[in-house]
C-alpha cells in the first residue's frame, strides 16, 4: 500500500527534536512525506526540508482546518494517506506500520485513528483527557453503534490519524472550510456511508495538552460553532452532553486516585468554562465577527 505522510505545520521548531527522529525510526516509511506550512517564521521549513520532506507553505491567514487538508490529499498520491500534527511524536518503531495493519484489517474502515498518550510530564488533567478518550482496547465503531456511543460513534483524532483514499474520495474528501473537527466529520460521512471506523490502540503516539481555563473555554467555543452548524452529526449521532458528564467525573476519579482532590473545585469551573464556551459557540451566527475573534481558538478564521 504506497503510504502517503501530511504533516500541517506553523512554527513547529520546538517539537522537531522530538518529532524527526521519531519519523526516521519508524519501520514503515511513507513513500513520500508533505509537510503544508502555514508560513513558519522560525527554521521548520529548512528543518522539514533537509530531512527529505517536501514542504508547500500557504499564507498563515489561508489556513483552514478541513480546507488545508483537502489540499494537502489532492498533492499526494498515496492510497493511504497518515494524517498528523506536528506535536505528535510516535511511541514507538512500529507506530505507523501497527497503524496501516488496524486499517488493513477489514476493506470497510475508512478511517483509523491511533491511541494518544500523554506527554511525559503531562499534568493530571492533560494525562486525564487521553486515558479517557484513547484507552488500551483497540475496537471498530459502525453506525448500529450510534444508540449506545453516541457522539463518541463518530470521534475521530487527525493528530493521528490514517484514511483509505478510495473511502475518503467517496464521502467527499475533507471539508472545505471548517473551523475544526474535520475529523469527526469525515467520520460521520463514513458512518453513515456504511464504512467503519477503526480505533488503533496498538499505533501509539505522545500527544496531550495541558490547557489554561481561557484556552478550554476558546477550544469548546470553536467546538460549539462546529456542532451548531453541523446540526446533521447531532441528528445522526446525538449531542456531546451526556459525555461530558462522562468526562467530568473521570477527571474527578484522576484527581482523587493522584491524592489531589483539592482541585475538584477546578474541575468544576473548567466544565462551566467549556459549558459557557460551547453554548456560545452554538450562537455565533448571532455575534459579530469581531468578537467571534476573541472568544475562539481559532481566530484567523473570523478574518
Amino acid at each position: 500500500m504506497h503510504t502517503s505522510l501530511i504533516i500541517p505545520t506553523r512554527n513547529a521548531a520546538s517539537h522537531l527534536d522530538r518529532l524527526l527522529p521519531a519519523l526516521r525510526m519508524q519501520t514503515l516509511q511513507p513513500n513520500e512525506i508533505l509537510v503544508i506550512d502555514s508560513a513558519s517564521s522560525d527554521d521548520t521549513v529548512a528543518r522539514f526540508r533537509e530531512f527529505g520532506a517536501r514542504v508547500h507553505v500557504i499564507a498563515a491567514k489561508g489556513f483552514n482546518h478541513g480546507g488545508t487538508r483537502r489540499l494537502a490529499s489532492e498533492l499526494v498520491g498515496g492510497d493511504a494517506l497518515i494524517v498528523m500534527t506536528q506535536d505528535a511524536i510516535p511511541a514507538t518503531p512500529d507506530t505507523f506500520a501497527n497503524l496501516i495493519n488496524e486499517l488493513q484489517l477489514d476493506p470497510l474502515n475508512g478511517v483509523a485513528y491511533g491511541r494518544q498518550l500523554p506527554h511525559p510530564g503531562a499534568g493530571v488533567l492533560g494525562a486525564q483527557s487521553r486515558h479517557f478518550n484513547y484507552p488500551p482496547q483497540s475496537c471498530t465503531k459502525r453506525l448500529a453503534d450510534a444508540p449506545v456511543l453516541g457522539i463518541k460513534t463518530c470521534f475521530s483524532s487527525d493528530s493521528f490519524s490514517v484514511y483509505r483514499r478510495t473511502a475518503l474520495q467517496a464521502v467527499g474528501g475533507f471539508p472545505v472550510d471548517v473551523i475544526g473537527s474535520e475529523d469527526a466529520y469525515v467520520a460521520a460521512r463514513m458512518l453513515l456511508a456504511g464504512l467503519t471506523v477503526r480505533y488503533a490502540a496498538s499505533a501509539q503516539v505522545y500527544h496531550s495538552h495541558d490547557y489554561r481555563l481561557m484556552e478550554e473555554f476558546h477550544r469548546y467555543f470553536d467546538i460549539g460553532v462546529f456542532y451548531g452548524r453541523e446540526t446533521w452529526i447531532r441528528h445522526a449521532f446525538g449531542d456531546i452532553g451526556g459525555e461530558g458528564k462522562r468526562y467530568v467525573l473521570a477527571e474527578l476519579r484522576a484527581l482523587r486516585q493522584a491524592h489531589a482532590l483539592h482541585r475538584a473545585p477546578e474541575v468544576v469551573v473548567r466544565s462551566a468554562f467549556k459549558l459557557l464556551g460551547y453554548r456560545l459557540g452554538h450562537l455565533e451566527r448571532y455575534l459579530p465577527n469581531s468578537l467571534k475573534q476573541r472568544l475562539g481558538m481559532f481566530s484567523t478564521y473570523w478574518t
